[in-house]
C-alpha cells in the first residue's frame, strides 16, 4: 500500500490515546490522513495530537466518552466541521473489565464493560453511517479481538461483548453496503498494550498469553494498526462485512 492512497482522508479514531488506538493514529497520519482522535483526557489527546502535527499531518482532538449519545454526535459532527467530510473511522475505545468467573459478575460490571464495548460501537456506527450515506463512501473498523469467536474462562463478559461487535459489524456492512459503506472487523490476538498489562495481572501472565500464540510471542500495537490501515484503504476495496484476525496463529487454532 502506498501512503497516497490515502493522502488527505479525513479518519476519526475512537480510543486513540492508548494502545492499538494510538498506533492507528500515527500510521493513518504517516500515510498523509488527517486525523481526528478522541478519547476521554484531554491533556493526552492534545499531547497526540501535537505529536501527530510534528509529523506533519493534520489532526484535531475532541473529547468524547463514547458510551453517550450526545458525546458520540458531537465527536462525528465535530470531525466534519473541521475537515469537511468523513472518510474513515476506527471504532477502537474498549474496556476489559475486572476478570473474574460469572458466579461473581453483577449487572454492574456488565453495565461497565457493554457501555464501552457494545453501545459504544453501536452510538458510533449510528453516526458515522449517517455522515457516510450523505457522501455515499466511507470505511469503517470495528476492533474485535480473538474472543471475539471464542471463549475464555473468567473474561466472560469482554468475550461476550467482543462478539456483540462481530455482530454489529455483519450487519452494518449490510446496511452500508447500497450506500458504499465498507465495514469490518479487525480482531487482534493478545497485544502488548496497558489493556493486556492489566488482564494478564503479571509478568508471568503476560508470558502466559504469548505462549498460547502459535508464534510464540504478543503482537506489537503497529502491527495491529498496519492492519488497519490497510482495510481502510482503497487496495482493500472488495472487502466488507469481514473479520480480519491480526493473532500469530490463534485464528488456526
Amino acid at each position: 500500500m502506498t501512503s497516497s492512497s490515502l493522502h488527505s482522508q479525513v479518519v476519526l479514531i475512537t480510543g486513540a490515546l492508548a494502545g492499538i488506538g494510538r498506533a492507528t493514529a500515527l500510521a493513518f497520519a504517516h500515510a498523509g490522513a488527517k486525523v481526528v482522535i478522541s478519547g476521554r483526557r484531554p491533556e493526552a489527546g492534545a499531547k497526540l495530537a501535537d505529536e501527530i502535527r510534528a509529523l506533519g499531518a493534520e489532526a484535531e482532538f475532541i473529547q468524547a466518552d463514547v458510551s453517550s449519545e450526545e458525546d458520540v454526535r458531537r465527536l462525528v459532527d465535530g470531525a466534519v466541521a473541521r475537515f469537511g467530510r468523513l472518510d474513515v473511522a476506527v471504532n477502537s475505545a474498549g474496556f476489559e473489565g475486572k476478570p473474574g468467573p460469572i458466579i461473581e459478575l453483577t449487572p454492574e460490571s456488565y453495565a461497565a464493560v457493554f457501555d464501552t464495548n457494545v453501545l459504544g460501537v453501536l452510538l458510533s456506527l449510528k453516526h458515522e453511517l449517517r455522515v457516510m450515506a450523505e457522501q455515499k463512501s466511507g470505511s469503517i473498523i470495528n476492533l474485535s479481538s480473538t474472543y471475539g469467536r471464542i471463549g475464555g474462562p473468567n473474561v466472560a463478559l469482554y468475550v461476550a461483548s467482543k462478539h456483540a461487535v462481530e455482530g454489529l459489524t455483519k450487519s452494518a456492512a449490510l446496511e452500508g453496503a447500497p450506500l458504499g459503506i465498507r465495514v469490518n472487523v479487525v480482531a487482534p490476538g493478545p497485544v502488548e498494550t496497558e489493556m493486556l498489562a492489566r488482564l494478564a495481572g503479571s509478568t508471568a501472565g503476560k508470558e502466559k498469553f504469548a505462549q498460547g500464540v502459535p508464534l510464540k510471542r504478543l503482537g506489537r500495537p503497529e502491527e495491529i494498526a498496519a492492519a488497519i490501515v490497510f482495510v481502510a484503504s482503497p487496495q482493500a476495496s472488495f472487502i466488507s462485512g469481514a473479520s480480519i484476525p491480526v493473532n500469530g496463529g490463534k485464528a488456526a487454532l
